[in-house]
C-alpha cells in the first residue's frame, strides 16, 4: 500500500525529490540543476564531501547503510521521486527496495553503461544491448542490482527507472588511466602509456551536460519500468584524448607509447578490469530513448573544453597534483618494454 504522504508525480515539475548522495561527480550537477528548475530537494548523506550543496537544499545527515538511521531520517516523510547515487551491490538493493517501497511515486537507480554487454557485438550500444561484463566486478554488481530492482517492479510495481551513464566527468576527474600523473609525466617529457593503439573511441559527457537529461526524467510515469542510457553525442579515440590534455596542459606534442591493455592488466591488478572490461573497447552510445522522453537534451560541452577546465583546476588546486609513484614506477617499465619492442 503506498504511504498517504506520497503526492502523484508531476510530470514537468516533481513537487519533491530526494538524492541518496547527492554530492558526487554525477549528483552534484543534477542537484544544481534540479534547484535551478524550481524542485524542491532534500539530499541524504553522511556529510563528508568537499563539493558544496546547493543553496535551498535541505540536508539530512545519516550512512544510508545504517538502516535505522535512515528510517528515522526519513520518518513521515514521502516523496515524488528518489535517485540513488550511492547503491553499488546487491545487499545494497535489497536494503533500499525495503526502505523505499510504498514511499516514492519514483525510484532511479543510477547503474552504469559497463554493464553493457564488453566486448560490444555491435555498434552504436542501446538500452537493449545484453548486460554482461566478464571482466569487472564492479559492473557484475550493478547487472545485479538491476535484476533485483526489476523483479520488484514486475512483481510488486516497484517504481523503477534504471540510468545508466558512461565516462561522466567533471573538473576534478582527469580521465587519462594514470590521472594527475599522466599530466606530470606530460609536462616533465617523460613517455605516456596509453592503452591498447589508442584507437578505440570513448565517450566522454560533463556532468552538467548529464544533468540536463536526468533532471528530465525525474517524475516522469513514463520512465517507470525503462532503462535510459545518458551520454554525450561525442566520441574519440583515445590518443585524441591524450592529446587533449597534453594541449590543455601546454604539452603540444606529448610522447604517446601504446602498451596493450592485456599488458597493463597483467602488471596491475587495480588497472586490468577497469581496462578490460571497460576503456579497452569501443563504446558508441545512441541516445534517442533518453531524447524522446527529454526532447531538449542535448550535450554541449565538447571535451575540447572540459580538458581545459580540468586542466585549469588542479593547477588552481596544486596541493591536489598528487604523483603516484606506483604509476610512475609501471609507466617507466611498461613503456620501456613497448620502445624496446619487447
Amino acid at each position: 500500500m503506498v504511504n498517504p504522504l506520497v503526492r502523484e508525480a508531476d510530470t514537468a515539475a516533481p513537487r519533491s525529490i530526494l538524492f541518496i548522495g547527492g554530492t558526487g561527480v554525477i549528483s552534484a550537477a543534477a542537484a544544481e540543476r534540479a534547484v535551478a528548475l524550481g524542485h524542491r530537494l532534500t539530499i541524504l548523506n553522511r556529510g563528508r564531501s568537499t563539493r558544496p550543496v546547493p543553496e535551498g537544499v535541505e540536508t539530512l545527515r545519516a550512512d544510508v547503510r545504517d538502516v535505522s538511521a535512515v528510517r528515522e531520517a526519513l520518518a513521515g516523510r514521502g516523496f515524488d521521486a528518489v535517485a540513488d547515487f550511492i547503491t553499488y551491490k546487491p545487499d545494497q538493493a535489497k536494503a533500499s527496495l525495503d526502505l523505499f517501497a510504498g514511499y516514492t511515486g519514483q525510484y532511479v537507480f543510477i547503474s552504469s553503461a559497463s554493464a553493457y554487454q564488453k566486448p560490444p557485438t555491435r555498434l552504436p550500444i542501446r538500452e537493449s544491448t545484453p548486460l554482461k561484463n566478464a571482466f569487472w566486478q564492479y559492473s557484475r554488481d550493478k547487472i545485479a542490482c538491476e535484476e533485483l530492482f526489476y523483479e520488484a517492479y514486475r512483481e510488486q510495481d516497484f517504481p523503477l527507472t534504471v540510468v545508466r551513464p558512461s565516462h561522466t566527468y567533471d573538473r576534478t576527474k582527469i580521465a587519462m588511466v594514470g590521472g594527475w600523473t599522466d599530466i606530470h609525466r606530460m609536462r616533465s617529457r617523460l613517455p605516456v602509456m596509453v592503452h591498447g593503439d589508442g584507437t578505440s573511441l570513448w565517450t566522454l559527457t560533463h556532468s552538467k551536460d548529464f544533468a540536463k537529461a536526468f533532471v528530465g526524467l525525474l517524475g516522469r510515469p513514463q520512465a517507470i519500468g525503462e532503462s535510459y542510457t545518458i551520454t554525450s553525442d561525442e566520441y574519440l579515440p583515445w590518443n585524441q584524448i591524450y592529446q587533449l590534455f597534453a594541449r590543455a596542459a601546454g604539452v603540444p606534442e606529448p610522447e604517446l607509447v601504446h602498451v596493450a591493455s592485456e599488458t597493463i592488466a597483467a602488471h596491475s591488478d587495480e588497472l586490468g578490469p577497469n581496462l578490460l572490461g571497460d576503456r579497452s573497447h569501443s563504446v558508441v552510445f545512441d541516445n534517442t530513448k533518453i531524447k524522446s522522453l527529454v526532447p531538449d537534451y542535448c550535450a554541449t560541452i565538447p571535451f575540447a573544453d572540459g580538458a581545459r577546465e580540468i586542466v585549469d583546476w588542479y593547477d588552481a588546486n596544486p596541493g591536489l597534483q598528487v604523483v603516484d609513484q606506483q604509476f610512475m614506477d609501471l609507466s617507466d617499465r611498461l613503456t620501456g618494454w613497448a620502445r624496446r619492442g619487447a
